[in-house]
């Protein structure tokens, strides 16, 4: 068992409360005793329990971030923009990740609960609107990605997609290419069917028919399987529109493995900016949402509901910049 705040007092011969008085920096105490109760602590590797000081306070310091799969260089940077802007504000951060898993997403949030903590920030849209309010309605302060409405204690962050899959269409559209395909994500994310819809009607106004579309999974591999995929069609795409820069990456390798060149042949686009863009090689075309805003405006988002006297939700906007790597060019002569 660990050491608990008596063993201090005992070793400092002082009493609990001025142990206490002292790490939490109330009450009045000596610099006598002051010093030589942070000396016992030291001596002793004595921590306090945070986590219970705030049980019994009903204070706590702690905002969580649920996200959905911690291994798509997407999330890194969130997460790391959310627990240094946490840290300025004078919180700790908790993560949990759900693996797109519906079961996983409710026992993270849960697990927030469990830890009482002050606000949490929903960065996937697996999670149920049940769960959603049951957080609200215990107070917990909710940040979320264009989920639901906001309402007391609920606050949206909104990152345009139909913009960025626009700017993307629009600019392969210019460089001659017609036969345009998307590789889309998972159906039940709310994310990817809004990418998804964006790129049916971007393509429907410029006249275009929408497809081929092929499935995906976000991930690397239901990126390569469409990458071969689309390198056997006939007559075969000019270019192709990946939900995210790790599907893209895919893709890239799929096309290249099955003797197509990049960008000369077929031109391949991402989505998010994340560093795997920059270093993939080509770089990859992607579309900014700025991650690190993301992270920020959550946890400043959290701080702002959870502290004020009328925690009314807000809606955050989120730009999307077109930005351009090595993977496009022009459509290749017929």
């Amino acid at each position: 068992m660990g050491l608990t705040i008596r063993d201090v007092a005992k070793a400092a011969g002082v009493s609990t409360a001025t142990v206490s008085n002292v790490l939490n920096k109330t009450g009045k105490v000596g610099r006598r005793t002051h010093l030589l109760v942070l000396s016992t602590v030291k001596r002793l590797g004595y921590f306090p329990n945070v986590h219970a000081r705030h049980l019994a306070s009903h204070d706590s310091r702690t905002l969580g971030i649920i996200v959905s799969d911690i291994e798509n260089p997407f999330f890194p940077e969130v997460v790391k923009s959310f627990e240094v802007r946490a840290r300025q504000l004078g919180y700790d951060a908790i993560l949990s990740d759900t693996n797109y898993d519906p079961r996983r997403t409710r026992e993270a949030a849960e697990r927030m609960m469990e830890h009482n903590v002050r606000g949490v920030a929903v960065m996937t849209s697996e999670i149920s609107l049940r769960l959603i309010h049951e957080l609200a309605r215990r107070r917990i302060a909710v940040t979320f990605l264009d989920l639901a409405p906001v309402r007391s204690y609920m606050s949206n962050l909104r990152i345009d997609y139909f913009s960025g899959v626009e700017q993307i269409v629009k600019y392969l559209h210019s460089n001659g290419h017609r036969r345009i395909a998307f590789i889309a994500g998972r159906p039940r994310l709310k994310s990817n069917l809004a990418r998804l819809q964006a790129y049916e009607k971007c393509m429907q106004d410029l006249g275009l028919e929408p497809g081929p579309i092929l499935r995906g999974d976000l991930r690397f591999e239901g990126g390569l399987a469409a990458g071969l995929a689309i390198a056997k069609l006939s007559p075969r795409p000019t270019a192709a529109v990946a939900v995210n820069d790790l599907t893209a990456v895919g893709v890239i390798k799929g096309l290249l493995k099955a003797g197509c060149r990049v960008p000369q042949d077929v031109s391949v686009t991402g989505f998010d900016n994340t560093r795997l863009a920059e270093y993939s090689n080509p770089s990859i075309t992607t579309v900014d949402v700025h991650r690190d805003m993301l992270g920020k405006m959550a946890a400043d988002a959290l701080h702002e509901l959870s502290r004020s006297a009328d925690p009314q939700g807000k809606e955050y906007q989120i730009p999307a910049e077109l930005i351009l790597g090595d993977s496009s060019g022009p459509a290749p002569s017929e």
